[in-house]
């Protein structure tokens, strides 16, 4: 019997609201720019002729609204899928850019104390295994055919290199995830075949405090 193929499409969030350009985490009130609702509705133009029958999304206020357009192009209810979320960190709320901002203050110096983990939030392994877990009711959701994810960057890049075999502490300049952005996990059965990616966001910088 041959195996049965099945796409997961996780599509990163737009651009977000967020003129503070503070590191905002899974605080609420968050949403998409006007530039984020158009990079929205491309994602959604370039998802309306796949064979999607399944819609997952982060709860988090600018994932579910990255989401609307995409629904209405598929013809599809979203369903609220909380291990899509944003990774949890201890910077939250606070401005972390070098020399202006949280990282500058000895009592958040402690956090910093190991980046393989990391120390500052939810641990890499942790993220990888909570967004597997989605990914395979996704896959499962639209067996045979094709299923779309709306999460972040962080949680995407890191069941990227989890699946890949890759270590999962990185340089976060390194990410391939812009806003808007659509990658793209193949299987077989349950087995990972293939990773593709896509830009229909257009390219965005990946260490942008605030994107």
């Amino acid at each position: 019997m041959s195996p049965v193929r099945t796409t997961v499409h996780v599509v990163r969030h737009g651009e977000v609201h967020n003129p503070e350009k503070i590191l905002y985490g899974r605080l609420p009130g968050y949403g998409l720019s006007d530039t984020g609702r158009e990079q929205a509705k491309r994602v959604a133009l370039h998802l309306a002729g796949a064979d999607v029958t399944a819609l997952f999304v982060s709860p988090m206020q600018r994932a579910q609204e990255t989401a609307e357009p995409v629904a209405a192009a598929l013809g599809l209810e979203p369903v609220t899928e909380d291990r899509l979320i944003e990774a949890a960190n201890a910077f939250e709320g606070q401005h972390v850019s070098v020399g202006d901002g949280a990282l500058r203050k000895p009592e958040y110096w402690p956090l910093l104390r190991n980046p393989f983990r990391p120390s500052w939030g939810e641990p890499y392994l942790e993220i990888a295994h909570r967004m597997l877990g989605a990914a395979h009711r996704a896959r499962a959701a639209a067996a045979g055919h094709e299923a779309v994810c709306v999460s972040h960057q962080l949680p995407i890049w890191t069941l990227r290199r989890y699946l890949a075999g890759q270590r999962l502490w990185h340089n976060p300049t390194h990410r391939q995830c812009s806003l808007g952005s659509v990658t793209s996990f193949v299987f077989d059965d349950e087995s990972l075949v293939d990773i593709a990616y896509a830009e229909p966001g257009g390219t965005s910088d990946p260490t942008a405090t605030g994107a």
